[in-house]
């Protein structure tokens, strides 16, 4: 099933970027995901495209208006639909040109069976998140990564100036993400990262399916480090342990490694890891709170 991305920005040229080679790529040469990068100054009602105005109350900067931002959200919804509809009519044909048996299904992540989607993306089992790239959102995780690239796809607004009326937020329930605690000149560079961390997830994407299982967030610990050849460079070795053969060691020694990083780089995850104990980043040890 392919996944469908949808970007609104006032800078359309910046797609697909560097999402146009390596694995996302040729994962959309592939057709495993599209992309539809739309303009916002397309949505505007006067002559000179306007999408901002001065801030309610004064201040420094221009906000993007909540009535132009509706207008595109609504059209992103709508196209996004039709592209989903059309790509599940494409594999439905496709499966009656197969010889008999049992036939594929669009299976969600509940496991039942999708069967359509209304005009604001909702209805069966899925629906189309519209998330809005913004340093005030709730910081972006894996587990929600992951949540993303199991549907059928996202509409991803980018901001600008000083940011988005606010009432677009709750009008057209619009999930509002940060990449980090930055500022960025665009919500265009964030996007690209949103859609780079779910492309990578998709089936067939990744060479091997067990890529994506050791890596840092995915088991709430960062992940353990990594080397190679040369065994010695610039004196500086490569662990004896990881040189042994010895693969119990081996898997021993890495999950330590990631438990001692994650303690030391990251006390936040530690804190929130499920373990016997909990260590902060000072080494001193209290029990895990139920």
């Amino acid at each position: 099933m392919t996944f469908h991305a949808t970007v609104l920005t006032l800078y359309p040229e910046m797609f697909p970027g560097p999402l146009g080679v390596s694995l996302a790529g040729r994962a959309r040469e592939e057709g495993t995901w599209d992309l539809e990068a739309v303009q916002i100054r397309d949505f505007a009602a006067d002559k000179h495209r306007t999408v901002d105005d001065t801030p309610a109350g004064g201040g420094a900067g221009m906000v993007l208006r909540v009535d132009v931002l509706a207008k595109a959200i609504d059209f992103a919804r709508e196209s996004t639909t039709t592209r989903i509809r059309s790509s599940r009519a494409l594999r439905h044909a496709q499966d009656e040109l197969r010889p008999a048996g049992p036939k594929s299904r669009d299976v969600g992540a509940a496991g039942g069976v999708s069967t359509s989607l209304d005009a604001n993306g909702e209805g069966g089992l899925f629906s189309i998140p519209v998330i809005a790239m913004t340093p005030r959102g709730k910081p972006l995780t894996q587990e929600r990564v992951r949540e993303l690239a199991a549907g059928p796809g996202v509409i991803v607004l980018c901001g600008r100036f000083e940011g988005f009326d606010e009432r677009i937020f709750a009008a057209r329930n619009v999930e509002e993400v940060s990449v980090g605690d930055i500022v960025l000149s665009g919500g265009e560079p964030a996007a690209l990262m949103l859609l780079d961390a779910c492309i990578r997830l998709l089936p067939g994407v990744m060479g091997a399916p067990s890529s994506g299982t050791e890596e840092s967030f995915e088991n709430g610990l960062l992940e353990y480090p990594h080397y190679t050849r040369p065994a010695e460079w610039e004196g500086r070795t490569i662990p004896e342990v990881l040189r042994s053969g010895d693969h119990a060691k081996i898997a021993a020694w890495r999950k330590l490694q990631s438990e001692v990083d994650t303690r030391l780089r990251r006390p936040d995850l530690w804190e929130r890891h499920d373990g016997a104990r909990v260590q902060s980043a000072s080494g001193a040890r209290r029990e895990t709170k139920d």
